[in-house]
């Protein structure tokens, strides 16, 4: 078991991680206007290869502000649990270098959070929604598996295989910005949201990686677990104020 010390501080850290993610969750609802994406599906009009064009049906509109604020009140109610009613559980699992918490939330929160960055690109089919959220959570899944089956310092193979899997959300964004024709649809600001985003993503794979290395400071699986608080906080921030500045500011 880690010390007293420690753990008080990472009891302090998720309770402050908890109410700042509230408190932003709150406010995206409260400032933010009705603007909201449509998700559709489309239908054959006719036999496989026939040139009739698709019939475009909207199922719903799904509105930016609510999903952004969703992945808040998500992590706030995760942080919420593991700083309270299930601390005695979660620092058990802090003892053995897992955190199986951390991977249930992210799970739910960056597939939110791929769903916004998606939407905002175009790409509103419901299959292919539906598909990006399935590959991210299978991605934080093997996350989770790293931590259940490996200990630091062995094998990096379920690691590896969920990099893979992480791959392919990334891939079909850029599909949308970067493929020919792509730069003559979307605005600037969606490219700010996919690279910062990509490359928060990133660290977070970075910093398994390097507890599973027991590289430097990252000897210590709660160092690791600290710097996962952070970036958690600052990824979803980050997004949450760019979309906001882009497209849920009230208009003057």
């Amino acid at each position: 078991m880690a010390p007293q010390p420690t753990l008080a501080k990472l009891k302090r850290l998720n309770t402050g991680a908890a109410l700042l993610h509230l408190a932003q969750g709150v406010a995206i609802i409260v400032l933010a206007n009705g603007f909201s994406l449509p998700v559709v599906a489309r239908y054959m009009a006719g036999p496989p290869g026939s040139t009739a064009p698709r019939q475009i049906h909207t199922l719903f509109n799904l509105s930016i502000a609510a999903a952004v604020a969703a992945f808040f009140f998500c992590s706030a109610l995760a942080h919420f649990l593991v700083a309270f009613p299930l601390r005695e559980k979660y620092e058990g699992h802090l003892s053995q270098s897992r955190d199986p918490y951390r991977w249930v939330e992210y799970s739910v929160s960056s597939s939110i959070m791929v769903v916004n960055i998606a939407l905002i690109t175009g790409i509103d089919d419901v299959a292919a929604l539906i598909a990006l959220i399935g590959v991210n959570a299978s991605m934080i899944g093997f996350g989770w598996i790293q931590e259940r089956y490996e200990a630091p310092g062995k094998g990096l193979m379920p690691f590896w295989l969920g990099c893979g899997a992480g791959i392919a959300p990334w891939l079909a964004i850029g599909v949308y910005l970067i493929a020919p024709g792509a730069s003559q649809h979307a605005p600037g600001f969606v490219y700010g949201i996919f690279f910062s985003l990509f490359i928060f993503f990133n660290c977070f794979a970075l910093v398994q990686y390097l507890q599973y290395r027991q590289i430097g400071k990252f000897k210590d699986y709660l160092v690791g677990e600290r710097t996962y608080l952070v970036l958690s906080l600052v990824a979803k921030s980050l997004l949450a104020w760019q979309v906001f500045a882009s497209t849920l500011a009230p208009a003057n």
